[in-house]
């Protein structure tokens, strides 16, 4: 499974604090060696704050309890260096401290500038001192003190380009609270700004909309109607062109949001041609299960597919979540996964056979005959479907459902509008690339 392991792919679009979490499941999970996840661990630390943390992980993969010198000379310097920090950002800290004196602020900000270097004798120094102070907190891991400081400085910070700085830490830090709600709020935030700020260069966009994606995925599978979020912003065009040009693997997330989202997209079908058009550049058993069953109709090998996706997702950081871990279901993700599998393997083989033996299809849904009949039943009432069994014979029987041809015509024509204007806007966007070149 450490062949399927998307850390060494994901690492490089996430601040290295985002990469912990994936490293402590790692461990868990036993991948790879424990020693080479502590070492991991002491690489990503070497350009933190965290010098205690870095510590104690020396002690456990050394099995000692000395540490080197320059770990010592380390946490003094940034110990000095936080104190100096602190003293620097305490006029306005103590400033934002003050109930009263905060009421003085409007939605203003040259304003409240202007009013902070007159009574207070506050200006773009101590401004400036804030940020760092809360960077510097962040690196130390202390994210909540940082996503404090990091909200009050936007408030007042006047450089765009900083204060967008400010947003990516203040994300970074709700998410690694796991204050999911707020987390979103952000990401919403950041992702307007994205999409309307103009870039030095069009490569850098596509790279911010890359981080934004990747660093998402810890909100979007952890948040109440995340499943659906997911899907509502990795298939947008622009986004889904950044992942099939610079990010392919990023579709085992899209894929098994699509596949445990209880409605049934009409982007699917078009979702379905991102994956066949994709697999020379990125596979993995989740994107190749949807290969077999809409592509392919091979059913034996979604069969097979099935079973390698269940350990997949045990052993992926984001779709293996431990039951109690999950906020927004009692059923694992892995649960549900299975069980939408087995329906759209279902769905797909009795479009194409009219009658179907019962033993053959409960040996491509992985059950045994009693719990495939008792769970095709369960389906045919819930789902209305026009067939039945027949349990003389032990076959599900299918009614023929030929589509109305004036149905046919406007399904293939009701998109025209969009494509045509998907065109258009990438014939632009290209223009105004090579323009800005």
């Amino acid at each position: 499974m450490a062949d399927y392991d998307l850390t060494p792919r994901m690492a490089p679009n996430l601040d290295r604090h985002l990469v912990f979490p994936l490293l402590e499941f790692l461990q868990e999970r036993q991948l790879y060696d424990d020693d080479h996840i502590l070492k991991a661990k002491i690489d990503l630390l070497n350009n933190t704050n965290m010098v205690d943390y870095a510590m104690d992980i020396h002690k456990s993969l050394y099995h000692t309890e000395d540490v080197p010198h320059d770990m010592v000379e380390r946490r003094a310097e940034v110990v000095a260096r936080l104190k100096s920090l602190e003293e620097a950002a305490a006029p306005l800290v103590s400033f934002l401290q003050n109930a009263s004196a905060v009421q003085e602020l409007r939605a203003d900000k040259q304003y409240n500038l202007q009013m902070l270097n007159d009574r207070y004798q506050i200006g773009p120094a101590q401004i400036e001192a804030l940020y760092q102070y809360a960077k510097f907190q962040f690196e130390c891991g202390n994210y909540s003190g940082a996503a404090d400081y990091l909200y009050q400085y936007r408030a007042l910070c006047t450089n765009s380009e900083r204060s967008l700085s400010a947003l990516w830490g203040k994300l970074a830090a709700e998410i690694l609270m796991q204050n999911w709600d707020i987390a979103l709020e952000e990401l919403n935030r950041l992702k307007e700004i994205i999409d309307s700020k103009s870039f030095a260069s069009p490569l850098n966009q596509v790279q911010s909309r890359i981080w934004l994606m990747h660093w998402s995925l810890f909100i979007f599978f952890n948040h109440d109607n995340g499943r659906t979020q997911i899907i509502d912003l990795f298939n947008q065009d622009k986004y889904l062109n950044a992942i099939q040009t610079s990010a392919p693997h990023l579709l085992r997330y899209l894929a098994t949001a699509f596949i445990v989202n209880k409605r049934r997209r009409p982007q699917f079908k078009d979702f379905i041609k991102v994956i066949q058009q994709e697999q020379h550049s990125y596979k993995d058993p989740i994107t190749e299960f949807l290969a077999c069953v809409y592509v392919n109709y091979d059913f034996d090998g979604a069969q097979k597919k099935m079973r390698e996706c269940e350990e997949v997702i045990l052993n992926d950081p984001f779709l293996g979540k431990r039951v109690e871990e999950s906020n927004f279901s009692t059923v694992p993700l892995r649960d549900e996964f299975l069980e939408n599998a087995r329906l759209f393997i279902f769905e797909t083989y009795c479009r194409i056979h009219q009658r179907i033996d019962m033993g053959v299809l409960a040996e491509k849904l992985n059950l045994n005959y009693e719990e495939a009949e008792r769970w095709i039943v369960n389906l045919i009432r819930s789902s209305k479907l026009d067939a039945k069994i027949d349990s003389h014979t032990g076959t599900v029987i299918m009614e023929p459902n030929h589509p109305n041809v004036y149905e046919q015509l406007i399904d293939h024509t009701k998109a025209l509008n969009g494509r045509t204007y998907k065109l258009v806007s990438q014939l632009l966007e290209h223009a105004q690339g090579q323009a800005a070149r």
